[in-house]
């Protein structure tokens, strides 16, 4: 294998590039982010690549969620704030069903760049580029709006700064303190069982709460804050190549205290020994269906990170495939480096995903598995309104959890498209939402996502898989 750089994937096929009319802008823009500060850090980093090394363990269970296509518009405090409480929530209701940690990653300061199944569209009679995403273009379809600015690149950078630096401050103000779990409020989440569960849960956490201050143990702070870690897909390469940077390993980095102690000793004689290559743009990038082909141009970029780095895989991956993507990005197996986004559909996940579990078993790698109920369940209605159907991301969860526990492996997350807002996107849920309802507040700009309270509800179904799972453990013990 060729030796890697944050640039050898130029010399690979790209699937997804975009094509610019001024070149000398780009290498503008290009060369501005490059002397912009990073938006994460390295400590951050393995922070989260650690808690993922507990997921594939079966340790923790990790919660992925955020718009389909984030906006410049949604950097604001109402759209940022409903996006993080709805996290919170589903979080903590997945904490009691599985009883384990949550590791949260939303889709969020930085899911600007959308993939799209042809270059072109047609609207009205007029042939123009698709809408690729606001760090491309833009979503007004006329042929000067859907025209690729590279300023856009610069413009998703202080987006992205903005989203993060009030998320951190949220957080960092409590937002995320469990000593008020009711002040989160449930917003439009109406359903009598739905906010009955919801409470039940509350009520228990707050009794629970309220029993470590009365005995004195209350003062840790991790019961008032809580991580949320950035992602997005890290499709355009030359924006993600200019936050790629060679950065010191943190202590954390290292398996034990000792192998830290003999690296930084022998750090002198290589620098790689106590540096790697960090996309400082997210926590967790993923590969998407797409662009996921092994001589391929992003397959070659995310192998040379330090990163976490995320597969998303579908019926079209063949098993041998699968097995040479993995022994490619992550050579020393290192558990839950990657992660597995299965996305098949609910007609299909049997069909695949045992063949899929098989093979990697047998590979020697651990990864996270993660079930992306959302993109194999995309359908349109007779009008041509894109949709999904609440009961179909449900069945290919519930399946998915199901073929894991009978193959042995574990089943240690969901990828989810949702939003905060009530929007009217996706049929079905206890709010009984119709096809003929999807008008009402239908405002993707690329694949419909779930509202807060679909999203609520699917957490508390999935939660109660993994409840009835620990009380038969329970009951054959």
């Amino acid at each position: 294998m060729v030796e890697w750089s944050p640039t050898s994937w130029t010399s690979k096929p790209i699937k997804q590039d975009v094509t610019y009319d001024d070149p000398e802008a780009v290498k503008a823009a290009l060369t501005k982010l490059e002397k912009l500060p990073p938006l994460v850090t390295p400590h951050e980093i393995v922070s989260l690549r650690n808690s993922l090394r507990n997921v594939a363990l079966g340790k923790a269970f990790v919660l992925q969620g955020g718009d389909c296509a984030e906006l410049f518009d949604y950097c604001n405090q109402a759209t940022i704030e409903a996006k993080v409480k709805l996290l919170l929530q589903m979080s903590l209701v997945l904490v009691w069903g599985a009883n384990k940690p949550v590791v949260r990653i939303a889709r969020i300061a930085g899911q600007f760049a959308k993939p799209r199944s042809s270059p072109n569209e047609t609207i009205n009679g007029i042939t123009m580029p698709s809408f690729r995403g606001d760090n491309i273009n833009g979503f007004d379809a006329t042929p000067e709006s859907r025209k690729p600015d590279p300023s856009r690149l610069v413009s998703a950078y202080f987006h992205s700064a903005a989203t993060l630096n009030y998320l951190r401050a949220a957080l960092a103000s409590g937002i995320a303190d469990l000593h008020s779990p009711l002040d989160w409020g449930l917003g439009h989440v109406i359903t009598p069982s739905i906010k009955q569960k919801y409470e039940k849960i509350t009520n228990a956490v707050t009794d629970a709460l309220r029993f470590m201050h009365t005995v004195g143990v209350d003062q840790d702070s991790r019961v008032a804050t809580a991580d949320i870690y950035t992602s997005h897909e890290g499709l355009s390469l030359e924006y993600e190549q200019s936050f790629t940077r060679l950065l010191r390993h943190p202590p954390e980095a290292y398996p034990s205290p000792t192998e830290y102690k003999e690296k930084q000793l022998r750090r002198g004689s290589s620098a790689a020994i106590s540096k790697g290559y960090y996309d400082t743009s997210a926590h967790f990038l993923w590969i998407g269906d797409r662009t996921r082909q092994v001589k391929g141009a992003h397959v070659e970029f995310f192998r040379g990170l330090s990163n976490p780095i995320g597969i998303k895989i579908g019926p079209s991956m063949t098993t041998d495939e699968l097995v040479e993507l993995l022994n490619t990005v992550n050579p020393q197996k290192e558990i839950g480096k990657v992660t597995l986004i299965s996305r098949y559909g609910a007609d299909k996940v049997s069909q695949y995903l045992p063949a899929h579990i098989a093979a990697v078993q047998g590979s020697g790698h651990l990864p996270v598995w993660q079930c992306d109920p959302m993109h194999g369940n995309t359908q349109s209605t007779p009008s041509g309104v894109k949709t999904r159907h609440f009961t179909n991301i449900l069945s290919e969860l519930k399946q998915a959890l199901e073929i894991h526990r009978a193959a042995g492996s574990f089943l240690g997350g969901m990828h989810l498209e949702l939003t905060g807002e009530a929007v009217t996107e996706c049929v079905g849920g206890a709010g009984g939402l119709t096809e003929e309802g999807l008008s009402e507040r239908y405002e993707t700009f690329c694949d419909p996502r779930l509202n807060e309270k679909q999203a609520l509800e699917l957490a508390f179904l999935v939660a109660g898989f993994y409840r009835e799972d620990l009380e038969r453990g329970e009951q054959i013990l």
